[in-house]
């Protein structure tokens, strides 16, 4: 009787590393991307619902109701679900929508912010910061969500470069 050969069968040693699919760097570039980006609509989603939860508070302590304060935070967590269903489905034209819907929000909280002069007035007296915890809070909330979005659309820029298939040269 003959004996089976034990150990590595022939052609797994590695040797046939040259014959073997290489996956495009994009591809893996497109998947980090992804990651980052759902970290990037985490860190907005809070930004955003901190902030609906303080419009909230400060409708229950005023009468008047500004809407420039509450439609920032309804577009924004509006974008943030297109961001999501065009970051799962690699949707690009998803991810141009939730750019421009962000940038949008954003847009109207720096309006609503300059407007109020309240924040303005929160940077410059630091001292009275117990009298105007909430509008301090109000200001951290839209400087940090400024940031986040400067870099999040780095992020979907890149993303969207990366989705796209490659340019054929002529």
């Amino acid at each position: 009787m003959q004996q089976r050969k034990t150990g590595r069968p022939s052609g797994t040693d590695g040797s046939d590393f040259s014959y073997r699919m290489v996956v495009d760097s994009r591809y893996t570039k497109v998947a980090k991307g992804k990651s980052r980006l759902y970290a990037l609509i985490l860190a907005q989603a809070a930004i955003q619902l901190i902030g609906l939860l303080y419009i909230v508070l400060s409708i229950s302590k005023e009468t008047s109701l500004n809407t420039l304060a509450i439609s920032s935070p309804i577009i924004g967590l509006i974008s943030l679900l297109i961001g999501e269903l065009g970051r799962r489905r690699s949707r690009v034209s998803f991810l141009r929508v939730y750019i421009i819907m962000s940038s949008i929000a954003i847009l109207i909280s720096l309006t609503f912010a300059i407007t109020s002069n309240s924040s303005l007035q929160v940077i410059w007296t630091l001292s009275n910061l117990e009298r105007k915890k909430f509008e301090f809070i109000e200001t951290i909330l839209l400087v940090l969500g400024l940031i986040v979005h400067i870099v999040t659309v780095g992020t979907v820029i890149s993303l969207i470069g990366n989705m796209s298939p490659p340019k054929k040269a002529c």
